[in-house]
């Protein structure tokens, strides 16, 4: 008789914007041809613990994968996982994602997770289902954090990374795929895909250098134009995001991806580094336009170059590369995408000035720039400069997963209000009201319910604040926003 495996995605969005579990998927690939499965979403359930209580009542499976990232699915998977326990002592629960790879120690003194994987987690977890079913030791197991019969924190040696390419497909045969087709900017039926996983890079604010240790291991072009056309073929996709740390890292992948995409009548959207695209030669950036690219993500991050040293961004990106690698998209017809994380130290006043007046410039480039705005938020990682100014000045993570799932932490966990010494109410007002004001001057691109009159209007109330550059107080703005629901880019599914 097979065993059972229950899979839970905590809730991660707000309705109607859910995408594919591909963390999920790509650990569930690896056992799906000996092991049956259950997959409970909580993005599309009311009450996930109850279906995995009735899961477990109905099928006798004996152990529950989560996938866990900082913010609200950390918020819902505390309380359903010890309401699980409570009601199923025997079931035992493996978290795995950025948040307990970065925090196993605190996961496990929760008293209702059982184990930790660290990392990439295929290997890993295939190891583990088949010794948990089998028997054999756990220390077998790499990748694996967990207490021994004396109560110790044991964590076993890193399983070595596994290329994309020598892993299956995810099982899209085994869980219902329509609520993942989703609407976006990009088109009426949108697909997800990654086509890699980690990131070359070490960024200082960034969760994900922990846990990738500055790999990246990438689906060949050949695999990702395979899986875009079953998506397409089956799910009759005219769109997809593929959702990589960094999708645009090798030039030659990127090219090919995009030859074989032409003419598949599939717009798509990335995230790739300034820096990186900024070495593409022009006629790779107009193939990746005529193969579907709307829109590229990028981390500009700070319009300071001393800034962007902090940051650890690399010693060839700057803001002089950010301006010039969003005038070479307007030209190719791609929306660029850029993230700012705001407010950092030594002087958060000026740092926000700075970046303010940069962005203002990217403006005059090109109008249609999204702009998602941040404060920087620490991130346990050896080594960073930011975060040891954070705890110079008393910052701290928390030590129970109650405490990292309290409304204060998963706000914090979403980059509004940090909590950081330095992050004062009148910083973060300063740079909400001047968010609101150039969301409002300029709408974004990707809301397709703003009509021309409803465009005008918000240029015209905001045209004023704008061109004197006053942002405080826009309470007028916000009470446009309430009044009409237009999207800002904070609130995008991508």
């Amino acid at each position: 008789m097979r065993q059972t495996i229950i899979f839970y995605n905590p809730i991660s969005t707000s309705p109607g914007k859910q995408r594919l579990p591909m963390s999920l998927m790509a650990i569930a690939s690896v056992v799906a041809a000996d092991y049956d499965m259950v997959f409970i979403d909580g993005n599309l359930i009311a009450d996930p613990a109850q279906a995995i209580i009735e899961q477990v009542q109905k099928t006798g499976a004996r152990l529950l994968g989560v996938t866990v990232m900082p913010g609200p699915q950390l918020r819902q998977a505390v309380p359903v996982c010890r309401r699980i326990k409570a009601a199923c002592p025997d079931l035992t629960i493996l978290w795995g994602g950025y948040f307990p790879s970065n925090h196993a120690l605190v996961t496990l003194n929760s008293g209702y997770v059982d184990y930790v994987i660290v990392g990439q987690g295929e290997a890993a977890f295939r190891k583990f289902v088949d010794i948990f079913f089998a028997g054999g030791a756990l220390t077998d197991v790499p990748s694996l954090a967990y207490r021994d019969g004396a109560g110790e924190i044991i964590y076993t040696l890193r399983a070595p990374f596994v290329p994309l390419e020598n892993l299956p497909w995810y099982p899209y045969d085994s869980i219902d795929m329509e609520p993942y087709v989703g609407t976006s900017y990009l088109g009426q039926r949108v697909g997800a895909h990654h086509t890699s996983w980690g990131c070359p890079f070490a960024c200082n604010f960034c969760a994900v250098v922990p846990l990738a240790k500055q790999r990246w291991l990438a689906e060949s072009a050949e695999r990702v134009i395979a899986v875009t056309r079953h998506w397409k073929q089956h799910y009759h996709i005219d769109g997809m995001e593929f959702h990589d740390m960094d999708f645009f890292v090798s030039e030659r992948r990127t090219e090919a991806i995009a030859e074989g995409l032409i003419g598949q009548d599939v717009a798509w959207w990335g995230l790739g580094r300034v820096d990186t695209l900024m070495t593409y030669q022009d006629k790779t950036l107009e193939k990746v336009a005529r193969s579907g690219a709307k829109m590229i993500f990028m981390g500009a991050e700070s319009g300071s170059d001393e800034t962007l040293k902090l940051m650890n961004k690399g010693g060839t990106s700057g803001i002089a590369q950010t301006l010039a690698i969003v005038e070479r998209l307007k030209h190719v017809g791609i929306v660029p995408e850029l993230s700012f994380v705001l407010g950092n130290p030594p002087d958060p006043i000026s740092d926000i000035e700075q970046t303010i007046s940069f962005i203002r410039q990217i403006k005059k480039i090109n109008p249609a720039t999204e702009l998602i705005l941040y404060l920087y938020t620490p991130t346990p990682q050896e080594g960073s400069v930011l975060l040891d100014e954070a705890m110079r000045g008393g910052f701290a993570f928390p030590q129970t997963l109650e405490e990292w799932a309290d409304e204060e932490w998963a706000e914090r966990s979403l980059r509004r209000n940090p909590g950081t010494p330095w992050s004062s109410d009148p910083i973060r007002r300063r740079i909400r009201d001047f968010e609101t004001v150039i969301n409002a001057f300029y709408p974004t691109v990707t809301d397709m319910r703003l009509h021309g009159t409803m465009r005008r209007l918000l240029q015209a109330l905001s045209g004023w604040r704008y061109k004197l550059a006053f942002y405080h107080a826009p309470y007028e703005l916000k009470l446009l926003q309430r009044m009409i629901h237009y999207r800002r880019p904070e609130t995008m599914g991508f």
